[in-house]
């Protein structure tokens, strides 16, 4: 089995060498991974700039990337790899939440993200912790989830998305989407020492809803959540709501097949 490592907090960072050391047993283990910090970057891909590539440390099958997460995986997809796809594709551990509305800023989701895109079994794997932290738990889960997806598969267009509590038991739940919020959003505007404009933004209160099989409502109960996510973005129970809208009049509509073909 061959099995893509990526993430989104760089190829040097501590989860990341977790989460190898965990999956390396099941089998031939590819890394590819931002050079640098790419978090909160989603699904962004380089267009406007060459990217550049080394072996990490001298280390075979360890690849740094002066790219996104998504770059990683696409380079490693379509180059590096290509000859042999991975079976595959887990990015991660994050240091940090990638709980409920989290996912869609996450480069860790999206480097698993553009694997699922691609037809390859993917997972997102996250510690909801700071500071200095114990991987030991969420690269146990990993080892054991990863080992299961690989012989059984995914659902067409599924990824999985897993949030480990930092003191997680092993016990998990599979869930929905909560809402993770940053609450008292503010914007810190200073002049640098050259008197130019800079900006910080961001939230410190964290607040968690969602439904009581919600993935935030899983991680207050102490459980790592997996949570389901799709690739494609279309809100169904919407469809029939808005054949009601009437543009300058008209009605939508109806696309047919001959018409998609041409």
């Amino acid at each position: 089995m061959r099995i893509l490592v990526s993430n989104d907090d760089g190829i040097a960072r501590e989860g990341l060498h977790a989460l190898v050391d965990a999956v390396s047993p099941l089998g031939e283990v590819w890394v590819v991974a931002p050079a640098s910090e790419m978090s909160g970057v989603s699904h962004a891909i380089t267009l406007e700039r060459p990217l550049r590539a080394y072996r990490y440390e001298g280390r075979d099958r360890w690849i740094a990337v002066t790219g996104t997460p998504t770059d990683c995986v696409y380079l490693a997809l379509h180059h590096f790899m290509k000859d042999h796809r991975p079976d595959v594709v887990v990015s991660g551990i994050n240091h940090g939440s990638n709980l409920g509305t989290d996912a869609h800023y996450s480069g860790t989701v999206s480097a698993a993200h553009e694997g699922m895109s691609n037809g390859i079994p993917s997972i997102a794997m996250s510690l909801v912790a700071s500071g200095q932290s114990d991987f030991s738990v969420a690269a146990t889960f990993a080892r054991h989830l990863v080992g299961w997806v690989a012989e059984n598969g995914l659902p067409a267009g599924v990824m999985l998305n897993c949030n480990v509590p930092k003191n997680a038991d092993g016990r998990y739940a599979i869930c929905r989407m909560g809402v993770r919020r940053y609450l008292g959003a503010r914007v810190t505007h200073r002049k640098d020492p050259r008197g130019k404009e800079y900006f910080w933004i961001g939230g410190t209160e964290i607040h968690h809803a969602g439904e009581v099989d919600s993935d935030t409502a899983a991680h207050d109960q102490g459980l790592i959540s997996v949570m389901p996510i799709r690739h494609d973005l279309t809100a169904y129970k919407a469809l029939s709501e808005l054949a009601e809208i009437r543009v300058d009049g008209q009605a939508p509509v109806q696309v047919s097949t001959a018409a998609g073909e041409n």
